[in-house]
């Protein structure tokens, strides 16, 4: 009887193989903390600008609705049936129209004036150091280094590809903890991470290859929507060796939660001796690779 493994171009060696490749001992900074509340910390000029945007414009919100709330209540008290028997009876007024017109403008018109530089400098892709395309499949994700020509497949470790059942068995444990990791980071770590350099500007090509899919990554503050048939851009420039972890952000089927991102930033002599390796081991290697045992 036959067998039939779908697993990533030698995903099974390289579990044990990756970490060396990409810096041991690296932090983990990018990663979601249980019962924890706010925004990871940002590695990022484009994340942090983006979580500032976000705290500014939640102080604005608070205190328009603090405002608001207390108009409300001071009305309800006010002008309550008891204090008011006789309620008076007017058509407009002017100064008020007025008011709650030019405030709202005066106020988006503040937003708009921070929030356009933000969003041009995450849109205007600059040139790139390192150009990496990634496609998203029903359920992991293929990279491929542009200007290295070579790519190689990505799954979560537990994965049905790299031997498991998306479940933590202890199978999968100590594949985790093979790879550097621990169980822990169950449904976070992928068999192949992208490994890029700190300080480098990083350009990321996304796209799908079946469903919609997305390529997030917290930290750096990047989202970009993979859709089958379009090519679409990312940028950043990471700032701190670590371990980051992203998610598919798009519903895209059945197992879309066993879908995760892995990006690992090391020194720029750990990254020459990765893609030094990287070449000679993912070079001219299908993205998929079929296995066939009796």
């Amino acid at each position: 009887m036959k067998k039939l493994l779908s697993i990533s171009g030698l995903s099974s060696a390289l579990i044990t193989s990756t970490p060396a490749w990409a810096q041991e001992n690296l932090e983990i900074i990018g990663q979601p903390i249980n019962g924890a509340m706010g925004f990871q910390p940002a590695a990022s000029e484009v994340a942090r600008r983006l979580q500032w945007l976000d705290g500014m414009i939640l102080v604005i919100i608070t205190i328009i609705t603090l405002f608001v709330t207390g108009l409300l209540l001071w009305v309800v008290i006010r002008y309550n049936r008891k204090r008011n028997p006789e309620a008076a009876s007017f058509t407009h007024n002017t100064p008020v129209e007025i008011a709650w017109t030019v405030v709202p403008i005066v106020i988006l018109v503040f937003i708009r004036a921070f929030s356009l530089p933000t969003l041009f400098h995450q849109q205007e892709i600059p040139e790139a150091d390192i150009t990496i395309k990634a496609t998203g499949y029903q359920w992991f994700w293929g990279y491929e280094y542009v200007d290295e020509g070579f790519g190689f497949d990505a799954y979560m470790i537990g994965a049905p590809a790299t031997g498991g059942n998306n479940a933590l068995s202890s199978e999968t444990e100590e594949a985790l903890i093979d790879a550097g990791y621990s169980r822990d980071e169950f449904l976070l770590a992928t068999d192949n991470a992208v490994v890029i350099p700190v300080g480098k500007t990083v350009v990321v090509q996304v796209t799908g290859a079946d469903v919609i899919h997305a390529w997030t990554i917290p930290a750096f503050g990047v989202k970009q929507d993979a859709v089958p048939g379009r090519l679409a851009e990312l940028w950043f420039k990471p700032e701190k060796e670590g371990i980051y972890f992203g998610q598919c952000s798009e519903l895209c089927g059945m197992n879309h939660a066993y879908m995760p991102i892995t990006v690992k930033v090391v020194s720029e002599s750990a990254y020459e001796n990765w893609l030094t390796d990287a070449r000679e081991e993912f070079a001219g290697t299908p993205p998929t690779v079929q296995l066939v045992s009796k």
